[in-house]
């Protein structure tokens, strides 16, 4: 699971008004050099880079442009998707997954065969000869059951739920480990597609507490995988260089640079420019323009996961959220004061569908997981039946203005991320709705930072949430069962962002994870996704799109998963469109790097100054509704 960040930041990254003169000085400037189209010409893939990232003038360069930063470099502490495609990138996994479909596949892992025995409760696993690490030390079965037994043996909140059966890792020999687990598992080879392996011989001397809070994983970074990051300056660039003695064979490039940007405009600008080669976390302006440009082909992709509104549920310790939201019918109550369709319409722009499960529909086939509420018992916006459900659970309206129990004022914080301006929108309108209901809501944009540290408070080392509402999302896993084990109990403090604890929840998701029968399966994930429907912990508001854009001009072999309709430039799982793709021969433009741009840019402007006597510049202000309707 990994917390949603096609983000961009409350700060511009460029002043819009250099990086249009920018655009325009990059079709003067190279138009007469000998460019191959008519449309913006891109540098080739091996061009300089703008001053930052320290690549060779010769390796072929893969250029992406993201709006989210790694939160951490540590696999035991980072949360944000980014962190997770670095992490494929650098690190193998037991189990490879064909990228096409997303199941396990022996010939992309680290297994080359797997089979289980006794009844499903022991599984052993044969590992290729040739994987190595990439200071050169052999990979062996050693490594993998390190791996295990280090989540298991000192209880890592990050992955204990993908080896959450799992009792003990044995490396009977060089190259087979055997899982001895507690009872028989179903998702047992799609969790450990999603476990990075780690080297023992440099994770084994960090203790535990070190390495799953505070060890930084800095660069360069031993893995054993297709790409090792070599270089991150945050909030600037990252490098990956490729693994010239992966086992599968070396990558079609030499490096993938991951350029940090805050604004979507200036990315957009740049990959119209050719000056990135590829970017997701567009708006819908972006995907528009971009769409136009020839040789660069756009996705809105939908994915597996969600975006919601989520509540601090708290009730096993001390808690600053208000104590209404401990009640499961006050949270039940505002489903019905949430316009999902205006949402998705509006602060979307139509990227995406109303959501009202934590499971995606229009997802998963065969089986599909997704429980479509029965008309029964599905919530639709209606202001009306909201204010009779929360005067009927004791929080009546006094002159205008809901109290709770007590008589006093209800009074809830909603926080928006700074960096996610469609969650900004979202939360204008539920602060609307909300206070048509009584409610005194106060609508608050914070960072990631900020917000992470409302969620996971602590006073004198007590966890003690500080928080009511918040708005984010998440990418789910593969297997349901993953994402639904956020909502244990065991979780809170850790995945949990809601803090919510149902014993009920507990027993009935222990037993679904090891159910075999998956047709038994199936029906209790069901129920799980009607328990978290009933009592409210989130509030799911709209399956949101990932936005896409890559060229296709200069660059071949980019993999989409799942085939034909999923993420090209940002795959949530595995690393194959960066081992795949490769440059054209022949098709790039004029090796025009951003260094020359930029010095080209900064004569332009001085002559702008210089003749007209002034120029009026200003930072970018954030839209109010972005890729909302035009």
């Amino acid at each position: 699971m990994k917390s949603k960040d096609t983000a961009w930041s409350k700060t511009a990254r460029a002043l819009r008004v250099l990086a249009l003169i920018g655009a325009a000085v990059l079709l003067v400037t190279t138009g007469t050099a000998g460019a191959t189209s008519s449309a913006s010409p891109s540098p080739s893939p091996s061009a300089s880079p703008k001053p930052g990232p320290p690549v060779s003038g010769n390796a072929t360069t893969l250029r992406l442009g993201w709006l989210a930063d790694p939160d951490n470099l540590n696999p035991f502490i980072g949360t944000t998707a980014s962190a997770y495609t670095i992490w494929y990138m650098n690190y193998d996994t037991l189990v490879g997954l064909n990228a096409a479909d997303l199941t396990p596949d022996p010939a992309t892992g680290l297994a080359t065969s797997w089979a289980p025995s006794h009844g499903g409760k022991v599984w052993t696993f044969t590992l290729r000869h040739n994987a190595t690490w990439q200071d050169g030390v052999p990979l062996t079965a050693r490594d993998v059951a390190f791996t295990i037994n280090f989540i298991v043996d000192n209880q890592n909140p990050t992955w204990d739920s993908y080896v959450s059966s799992v009792t003990k890792a044995v490396a009977v020999d060089a190259y087979h480990v055997r899982l001895v687990c507690k009872a028989p598992t179903p998702s047992m080879l799609v969790n450990l597609s999603e476990l990075p392996v780690l080297p023992q011989h440099i994770w084994s001397k960090i203790p535990a507490k070190t390495a799953f809070n505070t060890f930084a994983n800095k660069p360069p970074i031993i893995g054993s995988g297709p790409f090792q990051c070599v270089d991150w300056k945050k909030s600037n660039y990252l490098v990956m260089k490729a693994n010239k003695h992966y086992w599968r064979g070396p990558a079609q490039v030499d490096q993938v640079v991951f350029e940090y940007f805050t604004n979507p405009d200036t990315l957009a600008e740049e990959m119209r420019a050719g000056l990135i080669d590829g970017c997701s976390g567009l708006l819908q302006a972006q995907m528009r323009m971009l769409a136009a440009v020839p040789g660069v082909q756009t996705r809105a992709v939908h994915v597996n996961g969600y975006d919601e509104l989520g509540f601090n549920c708290y009730t096993l310790g001390p808690s600053l959220g208000n104590p209404v939201l401990k009640d499961w019918r006050f949270r039940q109550a505002l489903q019905w004061a949430v316009d999902k369709a205006k949402i998705s319409r509006i602060a979307y722009g139509g990227m995406g569908e109303p959501a009202d499960t934590v499971v995606t529909a229009n997802y998963y086939r065969n089986p599909d997981w997704y429980w479509a509420p029965p008309a029964s018992q599905a919530y639709s916006f209606n202001l009306a039946k909201a204010g009779q459900m929360l005067t009927a659970a004791g929080y009546p309206l006094k002159n205008g203005v809901r109290v709770d129990k007590q008589g006093n004022p209800i009074k809830l914080r909603l926080y928006a991320r700074s960096e996610y301006p469609q969650g900004i929108t979202s939360g204008k309108f539920l602060t609307t709705w909300f206070r048509e209901l009584g409610l005194n809501i106060q609508l608050s944009t914070v960072d990631d930072g900020a917000l992470e540290d409302a969620l996971y408070n602590t006073v004198k080392g007590t966890f003690t949430p500080d928080y009511d509402m918040f708005l984010w999302g998440w990418y789910n896993d593969i297997d349901p069962g993953t994402e639904l084990a956020y909502f244990t109990t065991s979780q809170i403090n850790s995945w949990s962002d809601c803090a919510w604890s149902s014993p009920a929840y507990d027993r009935l998701w222990h037993q679904q994870s090891t159910e075999m029968d998956q047709a038994k399966r199936v029906q209790m994930i069901y129920k799980l996704q009607q328990m978290i429907y009933q009592q409210t912990p989130y509030i799911p508001l709209v399956y949101s799109d990932d936005t896409e854009a890559w060229n296709t001009s200069r660059w071949t072999g980019w993999v989409e998963s799942p085939a034909r309709v999923g993420n090209v430039v940002a795959p949530p799982y595995g690393y194959e469109t960066f081992y795949k793709v490769r440059p054209i021969a022949g098709a790039g433009g004029v090796a025009v790097g951003r260094t020359g741009v930029l010095v080209v840019l900064g004569t332009v402007v001085v002559l702008c100054v210089a003749g007209a006597g002034w120029l009026l510049i200003r930072r970018k202000r954030l839209r109010d509704a972005p890729g909302g309707e035009e």
